[in-house]
């Protein structure tokens, strides 16, 4: 199994022995078939569900899988979900009419309640005091049985679901109950209004990286500048442009950056975009008016050989000085990366530009 060592902190495991064997074969599923997947395991689950995301919301794309979660406790299957205060309480909020925040506070109020009402947990992740970015939970993932989805961006919302973006399905019992452990550790930690260290947990060739929301200590920012700096060539894929000394370093070496352009984005995203843009002295290529949502950067090295981190971190400096919850997979599994770049080929690239982030 793959978490081993206890921590000072009672019953929380911190950190994993390595595992021999590489996770068993990932499949990438773009956003909503991740949640009619999800919906259809989670409808037929038998033992547990374990589901983290920053926001959770009832709409037109989520409302089948809320209401399997709810049959699914009811009828004794243990269930889980936490979901960052953001959902009701995001920065935009601040400039929302009174009336509409409330009314939104309300509907989530309403969910955790109908959640609870059938036997699962429901948690709310995060403070609404003080900076509404700071110490917020982007890790997503969802457990259902033996089955993980991670290592993608997807909310569990009408925007999530129909935004460009991922997840990666896995049936490997040993990720699965790594990621409940991760599950039950943000939970206590969350209740301590604490964070605790970053970590790598190991399957093989394949590493799950957990940032665990203290400030200035992310350890897949670190692997991303570590890779970075081997890299011959970098493609990146983001909601943004990548800052600090990993986008310095990106921007030295030949690349391709695909993050939203400030028009794709609500006020504050325009914002943040047009100000990392001008700072960093970037450009986009993306061109696609969906909003980009998917979070990944592929390193071609001098040997030949790729590495690929993905998950819930968008590559920005900021956020590691904010103490954000992340988690992400560094993998150099030539089927995962192959699907990464077909993603990229097929739902980011313009038409026609990009074969295979030019076979690369």
């Amino acid at each position: 199994m793959a978490i081993a060592i206890e921590s000072p902190i009672a019953g929380i495991s911190t950190t994993a022995e390595p595992s021999v064997a590489s996770l068993r074969a990932p499949e990438l599923l773009v956003a909503q078939r991740y949640i009619a997947d999800a919906t259809h395991l989670i409808a037929h689950a038998r033992d547990r569900v374990y589901l983290m995301a920053l926001t959770i919301a009832d709409g037109k794309e989520t409302d089948r899988l809320i209401d399997a979660l709810v049959t699914a406790a009811a009828r004794g299957v243990e269930v889980h979900v936490a979901a960052d205060v953001f959902t009701y309480a995001d920065a935009a909020g601040a400039f929302l009419p009174k009336r509409y925040q409330s009314k939104r506070r309300r509907a989530s109020s309403g969910l955790a309640q109908r959640v609870t009402a059938s036997g699962a947990t429901f948690t709310w992740l995060g403070s609404e005091r003080g900076l509404i970015f700071r110490g917020r939970t982007h890790t997503k993932f969802c457990v259902v049985d033996y089955v993980a989805y991670s290592f993608g961006g997807v909310n569990l919302d009408d925007q999530g679901a129909t935004n460009v973006d991922y997840m990666l399905k896995v049936a490997d019992a040993r990720l699965a109950d790594a990621l409940v452990a991760v599950y039950r550790r943000v939970k206590h930690m969350n209740g301590l209004e604490r964070g605790h260290r970053s970590k790598a947990l190991t399957f093989g060739k394949d590493q799950v990286l957990v940032d665990g929301g203290l400030v200035g200590d992310s350890i897949i920012y670190r692997r991303a500048l570590k890779y970075a700096r081997k890299a011959q060539r970098v493609l990146l894929i983001s909601q943004y442009c990548p800052t600090g000394e990993l986008g310095a370093v990106i921007k030295s070496k030949p690349h391709e950056l695909y993050f939203n352009p400030p028009a794709n984005a609500s006020f504050l995203n325009h914002v943040l975009i047009r100000t990392s843009m001008v700072v960093n002295r970037t450009a986009t290529k993306y061109r696609k008016k969906q909003y980009l949502h998917a979070k990944c950067i592929v390193f071609y090295l001098k040997n030949g050989k790729r590495v690929a981190i993905t998950g819930s971190h968008n590559f920005v400096y900021g956020g590691v000085m904010l103490g954000t919850r992340e988690i992400a997979l560094q993998t150099k599994n030539p089927d995962v990366i192959d699907q990464i770049e077909d993603f990229f080929a097929t739902q980011v690239a313009e038409p026609g530009s990009a074969a295979r982030a030019e076979a690369g």
